[in-house]
């Protein structure tokens, strides 16, 4: 087997990031366990390397941006560090500061993939709150990304709608769950759904920022509590939309939790609940969704987005994107409460393995990595020839054989 040595890229993945930064490490760790070489390379407090059994990450000091996240506003620093590392390929999950990493890969023919976690037209759209002029602009980014990259990973059929006609080659990677973590066993033992008190009891797992909508979450248990419907809503998560949606519940029985620590804890909020909300719109594929149905508890989702793509007739229910509409849909949902429409939420949480996703990734950067390539940069090889007279011990350099022999070929 050639051993491959993957470089993954990100902004916005910090200490309370969500489903990106889930999916990154899921993928990365899957990378390893199958025996090829992976680092990551994202932004920090400051510049810092770890290695550990999941590989080497490389943190670059990056300044905060809005919504608490960092990002590389020096990506020719990024750039050093892949020459150091000598990848076989890149999978960059970010479209801002770090595309430039796919120019560097193709001047030295080393395969290149865009992992693309969020469509940018609808959630640019729901930032400015308007249509007019963004369908254009992320027309002409999606175009300019799909010439860069060799490959663009979508996770959904809504994912890759706004790759069209770009000239893309998209491939469509579903992600996984953590079945072991996410799983019924976590709901207390003799719990029934929906319980004896007749409270029909909510949740909301993700950022507190308006491109997740959860304020949608929020309007439908205001409109339910107008209806009359005994209910509660707990809201898991942070961000800077939190004192907006206090004053949107006004005296509707909304919680709001904070920042939940630790995938298990997650997991047992996911099953206490009767329903989860996952209502997004523009989300692109809703790995909460996917937590939620694994842990055995059924989805409320928007009509359109990702989400609803995973979330079936078995294992949920689906309405417009405002209060009315997902108030109906959980409305409908509840009634089907009981023990065989949480089996049939695990069943199909159970069709979506992170085995099965990186099986998918490793089939692209073997491919990708396969192709022949140019010469690196003479400046490089001269680089990594004094490194080598200095005997310079460099955690980042190649040191698998099956590279060196590839690197030779190149």
């Amino acid at each position: 087997m050639t051993t491959l040595r993957i470089a993954q890229l990100a902004n916005f993945v910090g200490p309370v990031s969500g489903g990106m930064k889930v999916a990154i490490d899921a993928l990365g760790k899957g990378y390893v366990a199958a025996g090829h070489e992976r680092i990551l390379v994202i932004p920090g407090p400051k510049d810092h390397i770890t290695e550990s059994e999941s590989g080497i990450t490389v943190e670059i000091a990056a300044p905060r941006v809005p919504a608490g996240y960092r990002m590389i506003a020096t990506p020719w620093r990024a750039l050093d560090v892949l020459d150091r590392f000598h990848p076989t390929s890149i999978e960059s999950s970010d479209k801002w500061t770090l595309t430039p990493a796919a120019g560097w890969a193709s001047r030295r023919g080393i395969g290149s993939v865009l992992f693309s976690h969020e469509r940018l037209d609808d959630m640019l759209a729901m930032w400015v709150r308007r249509q007019f002029g963004v369908a254009a602009a992320v027309g002409a980014l999606n175009r300019r990304l799909s010439k860069s990259f060799d490959i663009v990973v979508v996770t959904s059929d809504y994912s890759a709608g706004e790759f069209a006609d770009t000239g893309a080659r998209l491939v469509k990677v579903p992600l996984g769950v953590d079945l072991q973590t996410f799983n019924p066993d976590k709901r207390q033992t003799g719990l029934s759904t929906p319980r004896s008190d007749g409270l029909l009891r909510l949740c909301y797992v993700g950022r507190m920022s308006h491109e997740k909508s959860p304020q949608l979450a929020v309007a439908a248990a205001v409109e339910l509590h107008r209806r009359g419907v005994p209910l509660r809503l707990d809201m898991y998560g942070v961000g800077p939309d939190t004192e907006a949606m206090k004053k949107q519940a006004g005296d509707a029985p909304v919680f709001f939790n904070g920042f939940v620590k630790g995938r298990d804890e997650v997991a047992r909020r996911f099953a206490a609940a009767d329903i989860s909300m996952s209502v997004c719109p523009a989300e692109t594929f809703g790995l909460a969704s996917l937590e939620a149905l694994a842990c055995g508890t059924p989805v409320v989702t928007a009509n359109r987005g990702g989400a609803h793509e995973i979330v079936d007739v078995t294992s949920g229910e689906a309405g417009s994107a405002d209060a009315d509409g997902l108030a109906d849909a959980t409305e409908r949902l509840a009634a089907r409460l009981g023990p065989d429409l949480r089996m049939a939420a695990r069943r199909r949480a159970e069709q979506f393995s992170w085995s099965a996703s990186v099986e998918k990734m490793l089939a692209i950067h073997s491919e990708i990595a396969a192709r022949p390539g140019r010469k690196p940069y003479w400046k490089q090889k001269l680089k990594d020839r004094h490194a080598a007279r200095r005997g310079v011990d460099d955690p980042l350099a190649p040191h698998d054989e099956h590279i060196d022999d590839l690197q030779e070929r190149r």
